[in-house]
């Protein structure tokens, strides 16, 4: 297979098994408590990326930027992803999976990072699709009230934006490593949800062998196979290309939901899915050339400060190649790149 087409199928592999992990959250809460979930789920991956860390014995431990950005994105993480788990717990897949790609056209609306002036109306043209898509997804047989966790998908998908605009700001200039932040918010997850999911802890004795490989599944290749695979993708092609096949998340996500779960559309939540998904797509396309034309003007500005040369002028997404960017990889760190970074904002951990 030609490394491009390999890179391409490693992408969509990836948008596959992030969009596979709403109907296994919601499988696995139908057993389990959700906070005996979400501490399983952060534990596993916790140790399979210590013994990832432990294997690479040439590298240093964790740098003080590291702890600084990891302890805080580890608690926004752990609050995206139990308003999240509890929301797929209370709605269909499908929708899960739809409703939480919102974030795509939210997060640039917090992270003005990088970016000069507003978004063109087109921006925001997107965005109106989009919050239309969730109404008629919400919608079910006809306009009504929605559902508990339709709307806790939609608070996920707003803390979700509010987690990678924050990673931007903790991990701008620094030199961070990836795989050790992901470590780092796993462990603080962990650490977290130990004490809440304590109680119910036995009952993971009750599970049997199915109830674990839906834990292992959401922990091993939704968390930490996911985030490896990214990785060593996104060095390999370009960041379009990247958002293109990362970004068929939320039709994965329906795709589960109808064929595994029995779920199905009505024909407003048909439309709605349609909506989301154009939406979404069109906003990632707008916010990336908006990006790409910044960083273009900050590369060659109209005016020039007599005491300003070319080479005094740097973008500062380029300035640090070691540093992550704030809009890649749930989580949500990027691999370096000299143009623009990608959009798609997916779950780490």
């Amino acid at each position: 297979m030609p490394d491009a087409r390999r890179t391409d199928a490693v992408l969509l592999l990836v948008a596959l098994v992030w969009g596979s992990s709403y109907l296994a959250a919601q499988t696995a809460t139908a057993v389990l408590p959700v906070l005996v979930v979400l501490f399983a789920r952060y534990a596993l991956s916790a140790l399979a990326c210590l013994g990832l860390v432990a294997a690479d014995r040439t590298s240093r431990g964790w740098t003080r930027d590291e702890i600084r950005a990891g302890v805080p994105l580890g608690v926004t993480q752990a609050a995206v992803l139990v308003v999240e788990t509890y929301g797929v717990a209370h709605t269909s897949a499908a929708n899960a999976g739809l409703i939480i790609s919102l974030t795509i056209v939210i997060t640039p609306l917090l992270d003005r990072t990088g970016h000069r002036g507003g978004l063109p109306p087109s921006f925001y043209a997107a965005a109106g699709v989009c919050l239309l898509a969730v109404g008629l997804l919400m919608s079910g047989n006809g306009f009504h009230a929605p559902r508990l966790g339709d709307l806790l998908m939609l608070a996920a998908a707003l803390i979700r934006a509010v987690h990678v605009a924050l990673v931007g700001r903790l991990t701008a200039h620094r030199a961070i490593r990836p795989l050790r932040l992901t470590t780092l918010q796993t462990l603080v997850g962990t650490a977290l949800f130990l004490v809440p999911a304590s109680g119910d802890l036995p009952a993971l004795t009750h599970i049997g062998a199915a109830g674990w490989a839906q834990l292992l599944y959401l922990a091993l290749f939704c968390s930490v196979f996911a985030f490896l695979a990214q990785t060593w993708a996104v060095q390999r092609t370009s960041a379009s290309r990247a958002s293109l096949l990362l970004g068929t998340e939320p039709i994965w996500a329906a795709a589960a939901g109808i064929g595994l779960a029995g779920e199905h559309f009505t024909p407003l939540t048909g439309l709605g899915a349609t909506l989301m998904v154009a939406g979404t797509y069109w906003g990632q396309a707008v916010e990336r050339a908006h990006r790409t034309t910044d960083f273009k003007n900050a590369e060659h500005p109209n005016t020039t400060d007599p005491d300003t040369t070319d080479s005094d002028i740097t973008d500062p997404d380029t300035t640090d190649p070691k540093a992550t960017h704030p809009n890649g990889t749930e989580e949500d760190t990027a691999c370096p790149t000299t143009a623009p970074p990608t959009t798609t904002t997916p779950t780490t951990v």
